[in-house]
């Protein structure tokens, strides 16, 4: 079992977690794919996506992974009248993770983070553990105290 950065981050935090790895693929870093692989239903498994807002710049935004974030909504909870999806080029660089491994624990700068409301429908949730394959599973009570996030209506 490969250990993560967000492994270890929340182990000092204490944070109860379990992990699940698989077998991902260069042409397929879906979300639905990962769902399928870790057992879990998608509604479950969450994709963590970051923006940048005309007002207050780099947001973090987790919904389930066969969802689409509203762009709007998105801008109306962080405090910007539009946001748009950061570009790939530049995510590893302003976050430390790649694409298909973006966590939003333990990112290079703490950011404005909000998890989808449906997270608090669900016992456990899965986010990526920072590298492709792997995933952590856990409260997202606990997600979002340990992030500083707020839950909002984020989907379309």
């Amino acid at each position: 079992m490969t250990r993560t950065n967000v492994m270890r981050l929340l182990d000092a935090a204490h944070i109860p977690y379990r992990t699940a790895e698989y077998a991902w693929d260069e042409r397929d870093l879906s979300g639905a794919h990962a769902a399928e692989a870790i057992g879990m239903p998608p509604e479950q498994v969450f994709k963590t996506l970051v923006a940048r807002g005309d007002r207050t710049g780099l947001a973090v935004f987790c919904i389930p992974v066969l969802a689409e974030l509203d762009l709007k909504k998105a801008a109306a909870v962080s405090g910007n009248k539009r946001v748009e999806m950061l570009h790939l080029r530049d995510l590893t660089a302003l976050t430390g993770y790649q694409r298909g491994g973006c966590s939003p624990v333990g990112m290079k700068k703490k950011l404005p983070t909000f998890v989808d409301e449906s997270a608090a429908l669900f016992a456990e949730i899965a986010v990526s553990a920072g590298a492709r394959g792997h995933q952590v599973i856990l409260a997202p009570a606990d997600l979002i105290a340990y992030v500083g996030a707020r839950g909002a209506d984020l989907t379309e």
